[in-house]
């Protein structure tokens, strides 16, 4: 089945999206550096490269339906924080903000009968759910921590912990 041209905007519109996501998290991940914060940076950069595979599962869905993928500008993200539980207040909100976009492509794709697409939709889902309970999780602790350098060099070290991302996947998102 021929995928509908509006549902090909908006998930090329999420791609580009998740891209965009990417680049805010490895901003994020800058600005760690720069305060010696080495266990968040590293945090940041993996889910750098966690957001980097959902653009191409989203990639990979419009080339196996034979859609073009079109490439939009990214805008520079934001590049300095007051601390690191504004951060991480940004990175939850911005999770939230992600599960509403791709809540709509589930709209429309609802609405279209795409049953493809709504499989492909179903692995976001669940991983968003993920997204925001992480980063609430994180900002909620630094919230707790508050000015305890002691307390925040541990959350650093326990978050430097995090195992790398993943290989981008290979199977087809087409059921």
């Amino acid at each position: 089945m021929e995928i509908n041209k509006e549902l090909v905007g908006a998930i090329n519109d999420q791609l580009n999206f998740e891209l965009y996501s990417a680049f805010i998290y490895l901003s994020m991940g800058t600005w760690f550096e720069e305060q010696n914060l080495n266990g968040m940076a590293h945090w940041m950069e993996v889910q750098y490269q966690e957001e980097f595979a959902h653009a191409m599962r989203f990639y990979r869905h419009l080339t196996e339906r034979g859609a073009r993928v079109v490439m939009k500008q990214i805008a520079a993200p934001k590049t300095d924080w007051e601390s690191a539980y504004e951060v991480f207040a940004d990175a939850y909100h911005h999770e939230t903000v992600v599960t509403g976009r791709i809540y709509k492509i589930g709209d429309i794709a609802d609405r279209l009968g795409d049953r493809s697409t709504q499989s492909m939709l179903n692995w976001f889902y669940n991983e968003q759910t993920e997204e925001e309970a992480n980063t609430m999780g994180i900002r909620d602790k630094l919230k707790l921590i508050s000015d305890s350098i002691p307390a925040l060099l541990l959350l650093d070290t326990e978050l430097g912990a995090r195992p790398p991302a993943g290989p981008i996947p290979a199977e087809s998102t087409v059921p």
